[in-house]
């Protein structure tokens, strides 16, 4: 059965059991006051009738009947009973609607309290049938008891008043039903918009796949409602808080989990923010944060999603490395297919001479090269690197040089070649572009050194390019900042300023005397040994 047949099968099943309750607690209410009302009003006329003297004094007649008849009728046709009927202390009758019963005896067996003093309310049977009525005693001058005054409604008459009750509060009911009816439809439809049209198995499939993909997305995911107050956190956004797997911080004030976040002043503004920079349980993170909008365009929450600023460093600095050896690659094939070309045309003019001493001099170059790296930097990582470094600064029409005076050798193992690499690799790129940036007014030359000598790690690169302004200071290893023009720079020595920091070194730079900029590095030993 649908989600909407069901609203509206148990709003209406509702209604018609507290409009049936209720008409009939009314209906009871309504019968109760009615008898109440009548018969007091019943045994007011027959208090008043018993008061009058001319009916007490008509006891001492020899025909009361006389007397007491028209005084009773008369009183009857106005107030609308049944009957009044008068009696003496043996229930003989000196009045009745039916003159042919005067004289006869009361009927009932209701009459003993009154002949005692008593004015009473009863229901009895009477002989015009069952009837409500109300008695009161008739006294002498004495005080005597010596009569006795019944004024009586049908219940059958009082039974048409109560029908005609009940035929309205039926009405009524029906109606208020039918309008229940048509709010539970408004109801149900407005609840079936309002989640869409799905259905509570569909919706609880939907919040189980959410729960599955919150869990397994590897950010960190927060969401705050109209008040702040966290309403979904995932299991990563626990681990970058510090917080225990099972730690329920739902319900609670998203400053009072975060105090530097500007996650609430999203939901003030309605105004997105993407990839900040802050700090989350002492790890740098970058962060966007969203507002929640309703159909309305109103602002209900805001969310927010951030990631450990290491990790995006480490997958720029996986795909810099992928881009290094591509570029490595594609500029030794370039260089030797140059040179290929050139001892092609040499052995097709017969200059065989020349063609041998070429073969031989490009030979001893990287002969000298590989050897000099093999002995002095036995990483295969880093002498792939600088090899590659090599070719490519030859296909740029630029001496790249490695100081003779390097060597790379003790590098404890536990440092991260990656890292290495990082910062290698960007400090020849970044020495390169500053180079070349130059154009004509640089010397196309980049030196390297690096020596393990005593306890650090020393990485010097030397250009003679255009150089670092004097008012830019560290703001050069920020990320975005460039001195050179063009998209995507001010990239390279920010991962570089990063790398250094996760291996506890330092860096600086300084003018070079011969023009251009010095980059000097030290990574210290000791904290890996």
């Amino acid at each position: 059965m649908k989600l909407q047949t069901k609203l509206i099968l148990i709003i209406c099943s509702l209604l018609f059991i507290v409009i049936v309750s209720l008409g009939g607690i009314f209906y009871y209410i309504m019968t109760t006051t009615l008898e109440e009302q009548i018969g007091t009003r019943a045994l007011k006329v027959a208090e008043t009738v018993a008061n009058i003297p001319e009916v007490s004094h008509a006891f001492q007649t020899s025909d009361p009947s006389a007397i007491i008849q028209p005084i009773a009728e008369h009183i009857r046709d106005k107030i609308d009973a049944e009957y009044i009927v008068v009696g003496n202390r043996d229930g003989i009758r000196y009045s009745h609607p039916l003159p042919e019963r005067i004289g006869k005896e009361m009927v009932g067996g209701d009459n003993g309290p009154v002949l005692e003093g008593q004015s009473i309310i009863s229901k009895a049977i009477g002989s015009l049938g069952p009837s409500l009525r109300g008695k009161a005693p008739i006294r002498d001058d004495l005080g005597q008891v010596i009569g006795i005054v019944s004024v009586g409604f049908l219940t059958e008459d009082i039974d048409t008043i109560t029908d005609v009750y009940q035929s309205r509060i039926e009405w009524i009911s029906m109606i208020v039903l039918g309008i229940g009816l048509i709010g539970a439809i408004l109801i149900a439809r407005n609840v079936r918009s309002s989640i869409h049209g799905l259905e509570p198995k569909e919706i609880g499939a939907l919040y189980t796949e959410k729960q599955a993909i919150l869990q397994s997305i590897r950010e960190g995911i927060i969401a705050v409602n109209q008040d702040g107050v966290i309403t979904m956190a995932n299991r990563y956004a626990l681990q970058l808080l510090q917080l225990p797997e099972r730690a329920k911080i739902t319900g609670k004030h998203i400053e009072d989990v975060i105090p530097n976040t500007r996650l609430y002043e999203v939901v003030r503004t309605g105004e997105a923010e993407f990839d900040h920079e802050m700090l989350i349980g002492g790890h740098e993170v970058i962060v966007n944060r969203v507002p929640i909008v309703n159909r309305k365009r109103g602002v209900t929450g805001a969310v927010s999603s951030f990631r450990s600023k290491s990790e995006l460093y480490r997958l720029a600095e996986e795909l810099s490395q992928v881009k290094r050896f591509a570029e490595a690659l594609r500029a030794q094939t370039h260089e030797f297919s140059n040179k290929l070309y050139v001892i092609s045309g040499l052995i097709q003019l017969e200059s065989y001479q020349e063609a041998v001493e070429m073969i031989s001099r490009e030979s001893d170059v990287h002969q000298n090269w590989v050897q000099f790296i093999m002995h002095e930097i036995p990483d295969p990582v880093i002498g792939g690197l600088l090899i590659g470094k090599f070719n490519r600064a030859q296909e740029l029409k630029l001496t790249f040089e490695l100081d003779h005076e390097s060597t790379f050798a003790d590098i404890p193992a536990e440092i991260d070649r990656n890292l290495l690499v990082t910062i290698i690799g960007n400090l020849i790129d970044n020495a390169m572009e500053a180079v070349l940036a130059g154009g004509e007014q640089t010397v196309p030359y980049v030196k390297l050194f690096l020596t393990d000598l005593g306890e650090d790690l020393i990485i010097e690169c030397e250009d003679r390019g255009v150089g670092i302004p004097d008012d830019v200071g560290s703001t050069v290893f920020e990320k975005g900042f460039s001195t050179k023009a063009g998209e995507h720079r001010g990239i390279g020595l920010s991962l570089v300023q990063h790398a250094v920091g996760k291996l506890e070194g330092y860096m600086t730079f300084q003018k070079n005397p011969a023009g251009g900029t010095i980059f000097t590095v030290a990574l210290p030993k000791q904290p890996f040994l």
